[in-house]
């Protein structure tokens, strides 16, 4: 599978409390390759699981990639930010819909459903999405 992983699927992978941990673990069995992620995921990962170590060991263990640089698609993040202004988008959500672009192979594995299906790639085309079974 080809993914980018944004962080509530990170923090419920590393989270054995969090409702969506189960479904998080059973897509971090079936992968063959690591997820692609950016730093702002990263830094949001670290925040919610209050452990930069334990963020930093997904990259060690080979579940997740950096995969983005902000700096040579700062550009285009911008142009994202003025698009999506009204829904408040922060910058890990403006990377994600950039890295959806970059690779659109790949879907990205989220808990956040709503955002996503709202986000837009390359202005009109819908953003793959892995989301957990809704309830």
């Amino acid at each position: 599978m080809k993914g980018i992983a944004d962080t509530g699927f990170l923090v419920a992978f590393a989270n054995a409390n969090d409702r969506h941990h189960k479904w998080a673990t059973q897509i971090a069995a079936s992968l063959t390759e690591p997820l692609l992620t950016c730093e702002a995921v990263l830094a949001e990962t670290a925040f919610h699981l209050e452990s930069a170590a334990l963020a930093l060991a997904m990259i060690n263990e080979g579940l997740i990639a950096l995969a983005f640089d902000c700096r040579e698609n700062l550009s285009q993040l911008e142009r994202l930010a003025g698009r999506y202004a009204d829904q408040k988008p922060d910058l890990a959500d403006l990377c994600l819909v950039r890295m959806s672009e970059l690779f659109p192979k790949h879907s990205v594995i989220t808990i956040d459903r709503t955002d996503f299906r709202i986000f837009r790639r390359n202005k009109r085309e819908a953003i793959p999405i892995l989301c957990p079974p809704e309830r």
